[in-house]
Order: structure tokens, then sequence, then C-alpha cells
């Protein structure tokens, strides 16, 4: 059993408290934070792209995409997360970008590659694939090359082809790493995996971001989709409703959010349903330390 089963197959009780979830929350602004660096707000839910934004040319294959990308930024989106690593998600993205939805998002990319030539051509030919001429956050794609790249990343930021420079992650053996970073260098963005059943940053990693005033994206909320497979079966616990979670996905999401350090969560989809689970995921109360543990402990 997928997600799209475990959303589409709740029970009766589970779909009404979807429906009067979505009702508030159509009525409800997403939850902000802003990045440290700047006070510039952020939607705490964001959009990845890995994976499905890795497709080819064809209007069938970009469909849904373009949908969407239209559902997230009608909805008050705003940072969407590629990399030159992604095959294709940079080139398309660009592609099913309209002016009015430029305008509004927030474009993150990163450089992933050695060297300085071979880092700026790589960074310059992802700004011409996204149709913009300065991108708002560009991260050192898993630590390569890490001074190279930053010493590039400042000079460009300094002449104002970037407006936010930062480092990604998407392991927990690479967080030691991750935390000795953000401990020397002076950085805008660090990025991440945490999860409700991942939850090692808690210990060192969110709590040195928020003290060092970094700005923190979340990878892998879901756990690449074994998240579902936890709960594949269970119904969604009764005291959710409490915090306005209307699905599994929304509790997942909602207890990354509750942390103060985290600035923005970046799930990938495909698909226009789970796009609008996860943003309703931003929206509404958050739970307290205490709802926390009860969403750790329903998907152990």
């Amino acid at each position: 059993m997928n997600r799209r089963e475990l959303l589409a197959g709740g029970m009766k009780t589970m779909a009404l408290a979807a429906l009067a979830s979505r009702a508030r929350g159509a009525a409800e602004a997403p939850i902000v934070r802003r990045i440290p660096s700047s006070g510039e707000e952020l939607p705490v839910v964001g959009l990845g792209t890995s994976r499905t934004f890795e497709v080819g040319a064809s209007s069938t294959e970009r469909a849904s995409l373009e949908e969407v990308l239209e559902a997230f930024f009608a909805q008050g989106g705003r940072l969407i997360d590629t990399s030159p690593m992604y095959s294709s998600a940079e080139e398309v993205l660009g592609a099913l970008m309209t002016p009015p939805m430029h305008a509004r998002a927030f474009l993150a990319t990163k450089v992933w590659t050695r060297g300085q030539r071979s880092g700026i051509e790589q960074m310059t030919h992802s700004a011409q694939l996204l149709k913009t001429q300065r991108l708002d956050l560009i991260q050192v794609h898993n630590l390569l090359d890490l001074s190279t790249q930053l010493k590039t990343l400042r000079s460009w930021k300094d002449e104002g082809r970037v407006r936010y420079i930062g480092v990604t992650h998407y392991t927990v053996s690479a967080q030691p790493e991750l935390a000795r970073v953000l401990e020397r260098e002076r950085l805008d963005f660090v990025q991440f995996n945490y999860s409700p059943v991942t939850r090692d940053a808690e210990s060192r990693l969110l709590p040195l971001a928020q003290e060092r005033g970094v700005a923190v994206l979340v990878n892998r909320p879901f756990e690449d989709g074994a998240l579902f497979e936890r709960v594949r079966g269970k119904p969604l616990p009764g005291w959710a409703g409490e915090i306005d979670a209307a699905s599994w996905g929304q509790l997942a999401l909602k207890y990354i959010a509750a942390n103060p350090a985290v600035t923005c969560i970046i799930p990938a989809t495909a698909k226009v349903a789970h796009l609008n689970d996860n943003l309703a995921g931003g929206r509404g109360r958050l739970p307290d330390m205490h709802q926390r543990e009860q969403i750790a402990k329903a998907f152990a």
C-alpha cells in the first residue's frame, strides 16, 4: 500500500475530517518562518523536485507537474528546491513556470561539481535553465568541493547574482560534518534530512542552526515514502484533529514544522492531491512537545 492508497482508503470519519480541514485551510494563510539573515518570510512547506520533475519533454509527461505548480502558487507556496543533480528537473521547472510564478517564487538550486570554473559554468547554466538572472539560493550540494564553491558563492552574493548561500546533505552520517561547517562558516541556509522517525538533527544540528542564525530546509520528510509503510493499515489517531491534521502526511509535516529552527520543508510530489495534502500540513495548529512525542510514537 502506497501513500495514494492510504489517502484514498481511510475511514469515513477521516474523510469527513479531511473535508473539514480543507475547508478551514482554504481560509487560513500558510504558516510562515523568517530567514534569520534577512527577516524575509517563507511558507513553512515548499516543494522539492528530486525524481518528480525528472521527466522528458512531452506534454503528457509534464501535464501533472504544470498542475502541481499552478496549485502550489495558488495556495501561497514560494520555495522550490532543485539541483543539477536531478537530471532534467531544472529545465522542466524553468519551462513550466510562468512570469507570475517567477514573480512569486523563491528558487533554490545547488552547485554539484569540482573546481572553480566548473562551478561557475554549472551555476550559470542553472540560472539559464530556470530562466532567471538572479537565483534566490544556491547551496553546495552534499558539501562537494566546499571551500572552492563557497568562495565563488560569496563573490556572487556580493555581486548580486545570488541572494542567499548554503550547504546541503541528505544522510544522517553527514550531519556531524554539516555541524562543523556551520560552526566555522557564515551561511544563510543549511539543508538536511529530518522526520518523526529520523530525529538525529534534534540533538545538535537544529539547535546549532538556530544559534548561528541559519535557515533550515528539511529534505526527505517522508523518508522517501517509507514513512507511509510504517502506518499501513493504521487509522489516523483521534487526537490528530487537535492539531488540524487530517492525514498521516500532515502529521509528519506538523511534527517537523513544530521545531522552531525549521524554516521550510520540501516534500517532492507530482500529484496535486499529494501537494494539497502537504500544503495543508503547513496550516493550522502545530503540536506541542507532548503531541510531537505522540506523533513520533505513532510512526514508530
